[in-house]
């Protein structure tokens, strides 16, 4: 082993360990392991919420976008700041509801608003789906991270093995609250790797971050502006307003998780007002793949760019420790992707008699999406490619249902909001299998439109729902009830 092999190794055991020590008690209630006592901190809430934009995708993802498409990679950056717009609004009204009526999952919030248990299933059904592919890109990044930073193809494949043991070790045995203990660890790491590479990578390639902005200028003019081929201004515009409609009405399923275990609206409302500035260290990456446009060759792989630059910047015991700050952007989201799978099948899905067979369905769970994402990485790293572009268009699908459900009186019911569900997910996996020509739209978006027409015609047929138990639930639950304290 090498230098940045055995750091990198010996990073991830750390990781793995500071989760398991989260644990403070052997969890007795499915409700406990998902989301603690719903009383976690603003900075514990902070952390979980932020962990989940430090992902694989901002050290390999950003950086590999600007070297071929510019400053096109920057959509990322306003796509959160205004999704954490829509959720200083939506985040409290979402935990006041799980905290009322216990949910534990998005599926939860569906099946009461809508008074429909089939559309809580299906909800269910169609968030571990397209989860799953999430988990393997979490995987296989952590693979292709460790390779890069230490020129070993085996002992990348070692270190996934022992990222998805480590990572199902803690999660197994700590829940949400180990995720939220790795979360501190993995994110200041993350900052501290990325405020890294601002500084050294500019100096390596051209001196100054100033004087490398001054050199694209003049040979490559293309990428400052939003005119690259296949990343023009539409490309820019509809991918940013797709994610931040998925990402700003909460339609990933595993973000739920932070939001229904904080303390209060209040504490979730004040996160909310500071993330976007947070978010701003999503420049870097960005930065790094501009600099690898002048420092590497045209055909070198986008995936590649952020940890090449690295090596070319920095001595190879630094360069293990951004591998480790890697494997803790992929190990932290892994965990709370497999929690969301694992608590959508066991709660929603898989019929239990007791808590104890509710929590071992559970922990099956986690096991088994864990392993078939491991397995799939190791041998077949692009077969779900295609449906890993399905991810985030898809999950949007259950944006226009989710507005509904979130009104003081859901008016729309269970079919028509079924059947559009089905009907948007259908055109986007027709878009994106069949290889329809739409130019640089996001297929997500255009397939919000037939979601929209479907959903609306059902309405008009059927009529809109007059009264629903989710309606009447509320109704003896009002908002009142909570103090305002706590909704910020």
């Amino acid at each position: 082993m090498n230098t940045s092999m055995v750091i990198t190794v010996l990073g991830m055991v750390a990781i793995a360990a500071l989760g398991i020590s989260g644990r403070r008690r052997p969890s007795k209630q499915l409700g406990e392991w998902t989301v603690g006592h719903r009383n976690f901190s603003a900075a514990t809430s902070w952390f979980l919420q932020a962990g989940e934009f430090f992902t694989t995708f901002s050290f390999l993802g950003l950086a590999g976008l600007a070297f071929g498409g510019g400053v096109s990679a920057t959509y990322a950056i306003g796509y959160l700041a205004i999704s954490l717009v829509t959720m200083y609004w939506i985040g409290p009204r979402t935990w006041r509801l799980g905290r009322d009526h216990g949910y534990l999952t998005q599926a939860d919030f569906f099946a009461h608003r809508f008074g429909s248990p089939l559309l809580g299933k299906v909800v269910a059904v169609v968030g571990a789906v397209f989860l799953l592919p999430y988990l393997q890109l979490q995987i296989t990044g952590l693979g292709l991270i460790v390779q890069l930073a230490t020129g070993s193809h085996a002992g990348a494949n070692l270190s996934m093995v022992l990222a998805t043991v480590l990572t199902v070790g803690f999660v197994l045995w700590s829940g949400i609250r180990g995720i939220a203990r790795v979360a501190y660890l993995k994110d200041a790491l993350m900052v501290l790797a990325l405020l890294v590479l601002l500084v050294a990578v500019p100096i390596s390639v051209s001196g100054s971050l100033g004087h490398l902005f001054h050199t694209l200028q003049h040979t490559h003019p293309q990428l400052l502006t939003l005119h690259p081929p296949g990343y023009d201004a539409t490309w820019f515009t509809t991918s940013m307003l797709i994610s931040a409609l998925g990402s700003g009405l909460n339609t990933m399923p595993h973000l739920w998780l932070p939001v229904l275990s904080a303390r209060s609206g209040k504490a979730l409302r004040s996160n909310y007002i500071w993330l976007p500035l947070y978010q701003v260290a999503l420049g870097i990456p960005v930065i790094v793949g501009l600099a690898g446009v002048l420092a590497l060759a045209p055909g070198t792989s986008s995936k590649s760019v952020l940890l090449t630059m690295a090596a070319h910047s920095l001595p190879g015991w630094v360069v293990g420790l951004i591998a480790v700050a890697a494997a803790g952007a992929a190990m932290v989201p892994s965990a709370a992707i497999v929690m969301g799978i694992s608590t959508l099948v066991s709660h929603n899905l898989v019929p239990a008699r007791s808590e104890r067979a509710r929590l071992t369905a559970n922990h099956l769970t986690v096991v088994a999406a864990s392993g078939a994402a491991l397995v799939l990485g190791l041998t077949r790293p692009d077969l779900l490619t295609n449906l890993l572009l399905l991810t985030y268009g898809g999950l949007a699908q259950l944006a226009p249902a989710t507005v509904a459900a979130l009104a003081r009186r859901n008016r729309l019911g269970a079919t028509p909001a079924l059947l559009g569900i089905v009907t948007g997910v259908a055109c986007l996996t027709w878009l994106t299998f069949g290889s329809v020509d739409i130019g640089t739209w996001d297929p997500g978006l255009v397939s919000l439109a037939p979601n929209l027409a479907v959903t609306g015609i059902a309405t008009l047929v059927l009529g809109t729902r007059r009264d629903s138990t989710g309606a009447r639930a509320e109704t003896a639950a009002p908002e009142a009830a909570v103090p305002a304290s706590e909704l910020g």
